[in-house]
């Protein structure tokens, strides 16, 4: 079935200069699902949700809150599990459709909140029900949710993420408040295809909970797949995933020869985009097809596995240089972002490390390139982060993690990638 996925590939310039020497070219791939390719199919989600005691008050009432209104917009063909985790596992609700409503509601309300935090049980025991409810034409998604760090789990948590996405279940992964583990979340949320948040307050729960089932409903491709293959003079330097979010791609999807990436699930008019750094042997003037991506995928709403579409990577050079194009300003301005985020990542690494002169100057740069791109709020945030090192000698957790997430999203809404 063509046209369901498109697959665009773009250089930051039309025409390149031949040099001497090798040369630095950035690619976007761009991946995107087609609005009218969008067939519903039934939902498989699972609840994993942290109770432990820090979740009192309203943290944990937001949370009901949010699950029982899904639940009520959830349709009779979908499916649902429930599970709670605190230092031990509850299965509240197994993998069932959607047939009483009000009674999983109620066992919903009755949610309180105690013990400590071992993600990791919550975690086997909700992939163990999503399993149960797996079928070629469903769309299944684990959602967990969390406000502290687990305790001594951390890489069966990594693992396990990593068993969701070889079964083809992305996570979506909520940090909600300032004390739980940023580095985990994402690695849970990259290993598994899904993507990951933070809440900074509990009212944004019922929020993302109804962004994550709208994303769900709009699901036209699951367990996509992308693989860039390279000729044997051009090999990639780095990789980033930039929409909807930026995030760089774990070394092992890369090789000198391709590129390996999961992409997960794809909505409806909605779509991924991969920025790739790439290293072009010297060369003379011509047209070279430097690299071919291909996107696997299936259709759930079909029934159909296996689908593709493939781009090749066309490099045009010229020896005249009036005969070079200029670079393309939409990529360059993507290639800005991410040279943002890449600074703030580095400024907080550095205050980790105890280098808060380095720290410091690399948040003013930062600051400076976020109020130039019309960011003024993560520009403030920065600017209390500078005085913070500057008083304290160190980073706020609520600053940390506003400046990580913000400027992670600075690519999010990009619908002329498309």
């Amino acid at each position: 079935m063509p046209g369901e996925i498109t697959l665009h590939a773009k250089l930051n310039r039309t025409v390149f200069q031949t040099l001497p020497t090798t040369q630095k070219v950035y690619l976007l791939l761009d991946v995107r699902a087609a609005a009218a390719a969008a067939v519903h199919a039934p939902l498989n989600a699972g609840f994993v949700l942290d109770r432990s005691g820090s979740m009192a008050g309203d943290k944990i009432q937001h949370v009901r809150d949010a699950v029982k209104l899904i639940l009520r917009r959830l349709q009779p063909q979908d499916r649902v599990s429930l599970v709670l985790f605190d230092d031990k596992v509850d299965l509240l609700a197994p993998n069932q459709p959607l047939v009483d409503t009000a009674a999983l509601q109620a066992l919903v309300d009755a949610i309180v909140e105690r013990g400590g935090t071992t993600m990791a049980k919550g975690m086997r025991k909700g992939l163990e029900e999503l399993r149960r409810g797996q079928a070629p034409t469903r769309v299944s998604r684990m959602i967990l949710l969390t406000d502290g760090e687990t305790y001594g789990d951390e890489e069966e948590c990594r693992q396990l993420a990593r068993e969701c996405g070889q079964a083809g279940i992305p996570i979506s992964a909520f940090g909600l408040g300032d004390e739980w583990n940023a580095d985990l979340l994402d690695a849970i949320a990259q290993y598994s295809g899904g993507q990951s948040d933070h809440l900074a307050a509990p009212e944004q729960v019922i929020i993302e909970f109804q962004h994550t089932l709208q994303a769900m409903q709009g699901t036209v491709a699951t367990n996509a797949s992308l693989i860039l293959r390279l000729v044997s003079d051009v090999t990639p330097a780095a990789a980033w995933r930039i929409v909807p979010q930026i995030n760089k791609l774990d070394a092992r999807a890369i090789s000198d020869r391709d590129v390996q990436l999961y992409l997960g699930d794809l909505e409806t008019g909605a779509g991924q985009s991969i920025l790739l750094e790439l290293i072009v042997q010297p060369k003379p003037e011509g047209t070279y097809r430097i690299a071919q991506a291909e996107v696997t995928y299936d259709l759930p709403g079909a029934g159909l596995m296996g689908e593709r579409v493939r781009a090749d990577v066309v490099l045009a050079l010229a020896e005249n240089p009036a005969r070079v194009s200029p670079p393309d300003p939409d990529l360059m301005n993507l290639i800005e972002k991410v040279s943002v985020f890449k600074l703030q990542t580095r400024a907080l690494t550095e205050a980790q490390a105890g280098n808060l002169g380095l720290a410091t100057q690399q948040l003013r740069t930062a600051a400076t390139r976020l109020l130039s791109l019309g960011e003024t709020e993560l520009a403030d945030a920065a600017a209390q982060e500078i005085a913070n090192l500057e008083q304290q000698g160190q980073l706020s957790a609520g600053g940390t993690k506003k400046l990580q997430y913000g400027t992670r999203k600075l690519t999010q809404r990009l619908d002329e990638l498309a």
